[in-house]
């Protein structure tokens, strides 16, 4: 079976690996700060903070910004529910913006409107989640500008988008254009940790905070210390955090994959644009052509086909396709929260159409030429 993602593990992956279970400490060792200080110098970051998982990475962002009740948080329908649950983690409003139906990702003119009409309800967002859907960049300028004039944080989801660049100009990860980024190293994303995330800030103070969110609310810190000593191997909880760390096990899997994160990007990027060039004279609408993206997931949308029939063909073939994503708001548990069906039409008509094709730095020449003429012949 060909599947839409996968990992790329190499015999130097396994050897970091088991390195540390042989001789290293399994957990709050320096392989952890290493990583941390490896995501840093790749992405021009002043700091970054090491968690199981991008989920927990979002959730302690929201934490630092001290989301909490009745505050309201935006982000896209078009993308995995963990961008809109981490606001809800916090006890704050969840509400979405659509797409624009070309570039996929969170719409700047329907942001524009919706904080318009917000501002005269006086019921304007804290923050807003903005997703680098595909591993393509969004428009971090205009949003930027955006938060400026209405107020709010931006949180950068960055699961898809490490590797890549914003406008050729710095990568994505830094955070320039927001107050985080947050990064996820499950198996199909740019490199992996087997599970784990990151968050990277440029401020001080947050990194701090994210740090103590991310373990239990502890500091070991002397300066920090709120109360007189209680004896040897002092420490305090100052605030409810949650046990988000990161192993070192996983951690250095991740700085081993981050010293070729480059060379398997640009795989991914050989690939998807082999299919732009021979997809092209099918009825399917490609993603538009980006050097500089991180090329995370490739998606077509069908212009003719029924969904499920080439979903189903696909399989019979052995080509596991994909769909990202279903619309947030679709799923029981946010209806239950007021959202439905027809609410957000652009990610709706995307969504009902959309197909993810394998692509992963290990996807064989051979194996893309299978699906393509598979492609070729249940679609031309």
């Amino acid at each position: 079976m060909i599947y839409y993602g996968a990992q790329s593990v190499n015999r130097d992956d396994i050897d970091a690996v088991s390195g540390v279970l042989e001789c290293g400490n399994l957990t709050q060792g320096e392989q952890v700060p290493l990583f941390e200080k490896t995501l840093c110098e790749y992405t021009g970051a002043k700091h970054a903070v090491a968690v199981n998982s991008g989920t927990s990475g979002l959730h302690i962002a929201c934490l630092a910004l001290s989301l909490q009740k009745g505050d309201i948080v935006y982000t896209t329908p078009n993308t995995f529910v963990a961008s809109a649950n981490c606001a809800l983690y916090c006890g704050s409003k969840i509400d979405f913006v659509d797409i624009d139906p070309v570039t996929r990702q969170m719409s700047v003119s329907l942001l524009k409107e919706k904080l318009s009409e917000s501002q005269k309800n006086n019921c304007l967002p804290k923050a807003i989640v903005l997703v680098h859907f595909a591993g393509h960049g969004c428009d971090l300028e205009a949003f930027y500008q955006l938060s400026l004039d209405y107020g709010f944080s931006i949180i950068e989801d960055n699961a898809h988008g490490l590797g890549g660049k914003y406008k050729k100009q710095y990568a994505l990860g830094k955070p320039f254009h927001s107050i985080m980024t947050v990064c996820s190293f499950h198996p199909v994303k740019s490199i992996t940790t087997c599970e784990g995330g990151a968050v990277l800030t440029n401020d001080d103070k947050l990194a701090r905070k994210l740090r103590q969110y991310a373990s239990h609310g502890i500091t070991k810190n002397a300066n920090e210390f709120e109360s007189d000593s209680f004896g040897p191997a002092h420490f305090e909880q100052q605030l409810l955090g949650y046990n988000y760390r990161l192993s070192d096990v996983h951690a250095v899997l991740g700085v081993s994959q981050m010293q070729r994160i480059d060379s398997l990007i640009q795989a991914r990027r050989e690939r998807a644009k082999r299919y732009i060039d021979e997809l092209s004279i099918l009825p399917l609408k490609l993603p538009i052509w980006d050097e500089s993206s991180a090329w995370h997931l490739f998606v077509v949308e069908l212009l003719e086909h029924d969904k499920q029939f080439v979903y189903d063909k696909l399989k019979s073939k052995g080509i596991v396709a994909n769909s990202h994503y279903i619309p947030v708001h679709w799923h029981p548990y946010f209806q239950s929260l007021g959202f439905f069906q027809g609410q957000f039409p652009q990610s709706e008509n995307y969504f009902e159409r959309a197909v993810t094709l394998p692509l992963f730095p290990d996807l064989s020449a051979d194996n893309q030429t299978y699906i393509i003429q598979s492609l070729k012949e249940m679609l031309s």
